[in-house]
């Protein structure tokens, strides 16, 4: 029997939609953009605790002392400049604790308008004894009088608070509480990480061009994994929190990744997990900031990923 033009086309082009989607047996990645981590804000003028992005270092959920009124507070010594994974170079005082912008407040000219229960819950940095450390430009450290007559430091013009939620240093538990608290940049702006794909690449100085994810955190492979005819991760339970697995990635939300293979597969636990190239992957817990490669070698299985997929620095078979 003969097939009409029209129908050859139609299963032509429903072959062609199966290869795209079937690629390696699963599912195609999804269209839509994922999302970079932020924080969700809290309702209110100062909010509550655990509104933020949460903890860098230590156990954020502990409970802080009372904040000591803003006369007496603790001096900010030598300020220092701080990379956090979610939001770039945040402005620290000299024990680590994150300093704290608050949008109600005004820069030109300096104003606070954080007092009374809100000036508990963020404790306004004194200017007296505060200092310019490195990557800071000292020009920007300035003073506000207060209402009670006291000096708060400003940055940029930007008054300075901590967050009495913040117990360790590291900690970003006031980022983004009530939609008005923001840690601050060494700039007097809002730390922020400069918006990136769901992945993208970098210029390793000793690996070359890597695979990372949205926040800029380096991405690798699994050897014991497979990647044909089907994606299989062979790195489960106490594995996956050290090596978290990626989730999926629209295509549309990568730069630099070559699109074969660029798919996502489901588990067997039900979660999906993204593929380069069909090979699943992963990101390491103790790469703690943009940049870090700790866990590259690993246990002679894990390695950065290349853009294509391939695994940079394992021994070639």
């Amino acid at each position: 029997m003969k097939t009409s033009w029209r129908s050859a086309s139609l299963v032509a082009s429903a072959a062609a939609v199966l290869a795209l989607t079937t690629a390696c047996g699963q599912e195609a990645a999804p269209s839509a953009s994922s999302q970079n981590v932020g924080a969700t804000a809290a309702a209110g003028d100062y909010g509550n605790a655990g509104s933020g992005i949460g903890s860098g270092i230590g156990n954020a959920g502990a409970s802080p002392s009372e904040s000591a009124p803003a006369s007496s507070a603790k001096s900010a010594g030598k300020l220092a400049v701080v990379t956090n994974p979610e939001l770039g170079k945040v402005l620290t005082d000299n024990a680590g604790l994150t300093l704290y912008r608050f949008d109600t407040d005004t820069a030109e000219p300096p104003k606070s308008n954080c007092d009374g229960d809100c000036a508990t819950t963020w404790p306004p940095v004194p200017a007296d004894d505060a200092s310019a450390g490195e990557g800071i430009d000292k020009a920007l450290l300035g003073e506000v009088t207060r209402a009670d007559g006291s000096k708060q430091l400003t940055i940029g013009g930007w008054p300075a608070y901590r967050y009495a939620k913040d117990v360790n240093a590291g900690d970003v538990n006031g980022q983004g509480v009530g939609g008005k608290w923001y840690a601050l940049a060494p700039t007097g702006k809002k730390a922020s990480l400069a918006s990136l794909p769901g992945l993208s690449t970098r210029e390793d100085p000793n690996l070359g061009e890597i695979v990372v994810d949205k926040n800029g955190m380096t991405v690798y492979r699994f050897l014991k994994d497979t990647a044909w005819p089907d994606p299989i991760s062979r790195c489960t339970g106490a594995c996956l929190e050290k090596w978290p697995a990626v989730g999926p990635v629209g295509a549309n939300d990568t730069k630099g990744i070559e699109k074969k293979g660029l798919m996502s597969f489901t588990r067997p636990d039900g979660v999906k997990q993204q593929t380069i190239d069909c090979w699943p992957i992963y990101t390491f817990a103790q790469d703690k900031e943009p940049g870090d490669t700790n866990g590259q070698g690993v246990g002679g299985t894990w390695y950065a990923v290349s853009p294509d997929g391939k695994p940079v620095g394992a021994p070639k078979k």
